[in-house]
């Protein structure tokens, strides 16, 4: 516990040691973005015309209407989230693990955004994004009761962007897999995701997307640096240090079994992440087309950042460098890619890449614990650097869109480290009392005659190769 205490610490500080972040949907575009509230039934008083403060908001705003292009753009979004996550991150994480165990991380990716899908229905989206507290939104949807095919959320079905929202749900604890990957019990994988996205996703989506804590406080994460990566990021960092470190870890030689597999996945989420960042716009417009750039931009100046810090330290630049960059970097540019220009993607993804690289070897190295995947240090430190770097770059010097009336780009760094703090210590608390009610319950870790023998045969009876 001292240990993990000591990491969340080491943490917090890494993060305040950042800056913080504005609120750019004022200053960006009229058109809706994931920050918004999506109850079609409050329109911002801010939408009334100065001349018109006593007439009731509900009369001033114009009632919502469907826009096709903007649905049909939203479907195909959606759409491509599916797919960088199956078989995107499937295959990226399944050619990571030793051939032994291909088969278990297939499954726990697969299954986990099954039933996340499921539970998302049931009561995610509503404790996420209908009205609530400053923490958490109610049960008013809950089974989505009251959402019919004639519901809006701005100028698309309520119906695509719930299932688009469904889709960062169920994606974040598959990213969360790779931190205890060969060694966790299929039965602890599911019961703490379903407890885990209840106490830790749903409140943090809701404060930050759903018109809570964070939202009112100003923080800019346009596409799941908090939400997202930061969340994952931490709850695997202490799952890892929770289960211990595979048998063998540091003595024994892990290669990756398959880096074609690898290299395939990490192409398949390259491609899938336009849909995460610029589906996260709402709207086919011309902001969806600066996320589009910033994306690009960001994620190939990481690739190139990363093989070039391997070249330079390593002698050698390798294919799982280059793949690792590109995650790095598209990690870096999520909460950002709204709000800051193409230029300041470069300069964003080129040093995040740097960043990961040391949480993988230099920080993992001296602190001792057994990331499988380095779900920490490429998602955790990558949209710690990407959240705060946000703060900084969307400043119109920077050729960023600059901050809402009043706001400075130092008042901006310092709400986007509260909100990636806040983050880091609600995600890590719940996490370790999670981890402990499963292990109560069902178990943790596997035993070390199933470890040594892999999870594909103990845990589920096959095997991902017959030669």
């Amino acid at each position: 516990m001292k240990k993990i205490l000591s990491i969340l610490s080491l943490v917090a500080v890494m993060g305040l040691a950042a800056s913080p972040v504005s609120y750019a949907e004022e200053t960006v575009t009229e058109t809706i973005t994931v920050q918004e509230t999506v109850s079609t039934d409050a329109a911002p008083a801010a939408e009334a015309p100065a001349a018109a403060e006593a007439a009731p908001a509900a009369e001033a705003a114009p009632a919502p209407t469907l826009d096709v292009g903007n649905t049909a753009f939203m479907i195909v979004a959606t759409v491509l989230v599916i797919l960088m996550t199956i078989p995107g991150l499937a295959l990226f994480y399944g050619g990571l693990v030793r051939q032994k165990n291909m088969l278990s991380v297939l499954m726990q990716v697969f299954v986990v955004f099954s039933m996340i899908s499921v539970l998302w229905a049931a009561y995610g989206y509503s404790m996420a994004f209908s009205e609530g507290n400053m923490i958490v939104g109610g049960l008013s949807k809950a089974f989505l009761a009251g959402i019919t095919p004639a519901s809006l959320s701005g100028t698309i079905p309520e119906y695509v962007f719930l299932t688009f929202q469904l889709t960062f749900a169920a994606i974040t604890p598959g990213l969360i897999v790779g931190g205890f990957a060969e060694r966790m019990k299929f039965s602890a994988v599911l019961l703490f995701t379903a407890l885990w996205v209840t106490f830790a996703y749903i409140p943090i989506a809701h404060m930050v997307w759903g018109g809570g804590y964070l939202a009112e406080l100003g923080a800019k994460d346009f596409a799941g640096g908090t939400v997202v990566h930061i969340n994952a990021g931490i709850a695997a960092l202490i799952g890892a240090i929770m289960l211990g470190k595979r048998i063998g870890y540091g003595k024994e030689a892990m290669p990756p079994h398959n880096l074609v597999m690898t290299m395939i996945g990490a192409s398949l989420l390259w491609v899938g992440w336009f849909g995460f960042n610029v589906g996260s716009e709402l709207a086919a417009d011309g902001i969806a087309g600066m996320v589009l750039i910033n994306t690009q931009l960001a994620t190939g100046s990481a690739v190139l950042g990363w093989i070039f810090a391997e070249w330079l330290f390593r002698g050698k630049p390798s294919m799982l460098g280059a793949a690792s960059g590109a995650v790095a970097g598209l990690v870096a540019i999520t909460p950002a890619c709204g709000f800051i220009g193409p230029m300041g993607s470069i300069i964003l993804g080129f040093t995040a890449s740097f960043i990961s690289l040391w949480g993988v070897t230099k920080l993992k190295g001296a602190l001792g614990y057994d990331d499988s995947l380095d779900v920490f240090g490429v998602h955790g430190l990558a949209g710690i650097w990407g959240a705060v770097g946000t703060g900084v770059l969307m400043s119109p010097g920077l050729g960023g869109v600059g901050y809402a009336e009043g706001v400075t780009m130092g008042g901006q760094v310092s709400t986007q480290i509260i909100a990636v703090v806040v983050t880091l210590i609600w995600t890590g608390i719940v996490s370790v009392i999670l981890y402990k009610v499963v292990d109560a319950v069902v178990g943790l870790r596997v035993s070390e005659e199933y470890e040594r023998e892999g999870l594909d045969t103990t845990e589920h009876g096959e095997r991902a190769y017959s030669l």
